[in-house]
């Protein structure tokens, strides 16, 4: 099983959300997860991942199915050496599951980030990986099921933490 995930912050709460899915171009989703948790913690410049993290680890909590990887909005690597929030994840699951970042701006380093077109769009999406090589998680995600530039299932991760 694959799984998306993705965190909504609100003043009151904070919703995580959890897609499965059985292979990269599936358009639908097998079943979804929803966490309904406290407020984050406030930002803090560069250390990100204590804000996200605990809501991913909740929901991914109430996954019964063993995962073969995750994809999470945002970047795994921020630079050579610099964790960002996937690999962060990565270390929490004891680096059992593979985690593929996808971040839809580049950031500020280059990093090991590759970009990746989808669809008629000329944006590239920024792709980073720990525990599958960073080439192959780029291809995944191109192989990921959707006409445009972000794949159908981040999308609907996405809208099911906001609307939730």
């Amino acid at each position: 099983m694959l799984a998306c995930l993705d965190v909504d912050y609100r003043a009151d709460l904070t919703v995580a959300a959890c897609v499965l899915f059985r292979d990269w171009p599936d358009g639908a989703e097998s079943s979804h997860r929803v966490d309904h948790g406290p407020p984050a913690a406030p930002y803090e410049p560069g250390q990100f991942y204590r804000r996200e993290l605990p809501h991913l680890l909740r929901v991914l909590g109430m996954v019964q199915e063993p995962l073969e990887a995750i994809v999470v909005d945002g970047y795994v690597w921020l630079g050579e050496d610099r964790p960002g929030l996937g690999a962060h994840l990565y270390e929490a699951l004891g680096r059992t599951v593979p985690v593929i970042g996808v971040a839809k701006t580049a950031y500020v380093t280059t990093g090991p980030a590759l970009p990746v077109l989808r669809g008629q769009s000329l944006r590239p999406l920024f792709v980073t990986a720990v525990g599958i090589d960073t080439a192959k998680a780029a291809d995944c995600v191109r192989r990921m099921h959707g006409p445009s530039r972000i794949p159908t299932l981040l999308n609907r991760v996405d809208r099911l933490c906001r609307e939730s």
